[in-house]
């Protein structure tokens, strides 16, 4: 995370796991007291601390889905899924570390874990309908270029 922070220039990362780096006033190193700090500095700003934090989005999400393959293969399937991989519906597809498709209403994840043999998944969406279908998207596209693979979430 710190080198694509430092890489891509953004402000701010974060990982699932709750390390959230900031490189805007600070040095761009996880650290839970700053990040208590700066939250504490944002919900300070208002007459209705609550409030700013009622309002922040309310998804739905899947934990961390792994893909258990051999060695070598995550990193296979992935460079197949940039290459080959059609998501019609998709807004973006970002693939700085594996391939994030954004939609208007969530996203799918899927990228190679650096320390195991598994492909790591995420989806998130504004409701389960929307979940439902960016999990279907991704069934559909990791068994066309992976035939034979088999995945941590339900079926079509």
């Amino acid at each position: 995370i710190k080198k694509k922070l430092k890489e891509t220039g953004a402000p701010l990362a974060g990982e699932m796991s709750g390390h959230i780096f900031f490189k805007e006033r600070w040095y761009g190193f996880d650290d839970a007291l700053y990040t208590a700090a700066r939250l504490l500095e944002i919900v300070s700003r208002s007459t209705d601390p609550s409030a700013v934090l009622k309002a922040l989005p309310n998804a739905v999400s899947t934990p961390e889905l792994n893909i258990k393959m051999a060695e070598g293969e995550p990193f296979a399937l992935i460079d197949k899924l940039k290459r080959e991989a059609q998501f019609p519906d998709a807004r973006e597809l970002v693939t700085i570390d594996g391939v994030r498709v954004e939609y208007a209403d969530g996203f799918g994840l899927a990228r190679p874990s650096n320390t195991t043999p598994v492909v790591v998944l995420r989806f998130e969406a504004d409701n389960a309908v929307a979940l439902k279908r960016i999990q279907d998207d991704f069934r559909r596209a990791l068994t066309t270029v992976w035939p034979g693979i088999v995945l941590p979430f339900g079926n079509a």
